[in-house]
């Protein structure tokens, strides 16, 4: 699904940016579906104190990417971290924006919002088909006090390529042998059970409309949507449920400073609190920009979202990065992006 969203931005220090620009200055984007709304968000509240227009076109990960190889954008969005060796040949530099989460739902009657309890290996076993009723004895054993009826599981997985399916099939590689070698992580996999449905909206309305239904989506769609989540018992050996706190903690205890490219690896994060499935979602930028200026207005929109757009991130359910993340991102703006001439863009 296309999404065009026209954003303003506020100006990155060192620009001088003032309100009544006479004629807006244009840049494009295309990517990732998950981080579209917090972009809107952001846009709207800058909206009076910018010369800066973005449209953005939310046309899924793979093709963000696709996007800014090509040059057809000023910049690409990307839930799952571009490979390392495509960075460096299409000359990007990526860093992230916000960080979400991916959530379990499910439509098993009689159980509410965050009573069912899940393990990553019981979740494997199931997209394997491997477990395939919900009073399958290691299910009751795993919920005790919680009645499982006698009804088969349907495993529902994204049917397009995306970000979100790159991040479960990463914890259920983390977490299970045999789904790391018979399955493996990336955007698009040959799924062993289940159907597919196309999206998140495609996801969670085949699960609300299939008795024994199960599928993933990221927190976000889930919360606002109110879906029935489950509990999932994180690297700790602790059941937590899907919350703010969980997921800050888990992005606490990523290992920031040693991310390449900044793809830090949220999955299975030690910490009693921790959520297991985490991830962040990242802007591609050209190392070598034709246009400069552009990519200089790029770099003043995430730069003003990050001084002002926590609050209205975390009310639409993200994560916002750690400040030293911010600070470590503004210093590879500054060592990277560079123009003709191999100046840094200031």
């Amino acid at each position: 699904m296309k999404i065009a969203v026209t954003v303003l931005a506020l100006g990155l220090a060192g620009f001088a940016v003032t309100s009544g620009v006479a004629q807006a200055q244009q840049i494009t984007g295309a990517g990732a579906t998950f981080p579209a709304p917090v972009y809107t968000k952001w846009g709207e509240q800058a909206k009076a104190a910018t010369g800066i227009e973005l449209n953005y076109q939310a046309i899924g990960s793979g093709g963000g990417q696709n996007q800014i190889l090509q040059r057809t954008v000023d910049f690409g969005a990307s839930d799952a971290p571009m490979d390392p060796a495509k960075l460096e040949s299409g000359k990007l530099l990526q860093f992230p924006t916000v960080m979400g989460s991916v959530v379990v739902i499910v439509n098993v009657p009689g159980v509410q919002t965050n009573q069912l309890k899940l393990t990553g290996e019981l979740l494997a076993d199931i997209y394997e088909g491997k477990i395939t009723k919900w009073n399958d004895p290691k299910l009751v054993e795993a919920n005790h006090g919680v009645t499982l009826p006698n009804l088969a599981i349907a495993p529902v997985y994204r049917a397009d390529g995306s970000g979100t399916t790159f991040v479960y099939a990463s914890y259920l590689s983390a977490v299970s042998p045999s789904w790391k070698d018979k399955v493996g992580a990336a955007t698009s996999v040959k799924w062993p059970a289940g159907a597919g449905a196309k999206g998140n909206d495609g996801v969670s309305a085949t699960v609300h409309n299939t008795r024994g239904g199960i599928g993933y989506v990221e927190y976000a769609y889930a919360s606002q949507n109110h879906l029935v989540t489950v509990q999932l018992r994180n690297k700790a050996g602790f059941f937590v449920s899907p919350t703010m706190e969980a997921f800050q903690a888990a992005a606490a205890n990523g290992d920031w400073a040693n991310a390449k490219d900044f793809a830090v690896n949220l999955i299975d994060q030690p910490g009693a609190k921790s959520w297991p499935i985490e991830s962040t979602t990242f802007i591609e930028l050209p190392k070598n920009p034709t246009d400069a200026a552009r990519s200089a207005n790029v770099m003043k929109f995430f730069d003003w979202a990050y001084k002002n757009g926590d609050a209205s991130a975390t009310a639409l359910e993200y994560v916002p990065l750690p400040e030293s993340v911010k600070a470590a991102v503004r210093s590879a703006w500054h060592a990277n992006i560079l123009t003709p001439d191999g100046k840094p863009i200031d």
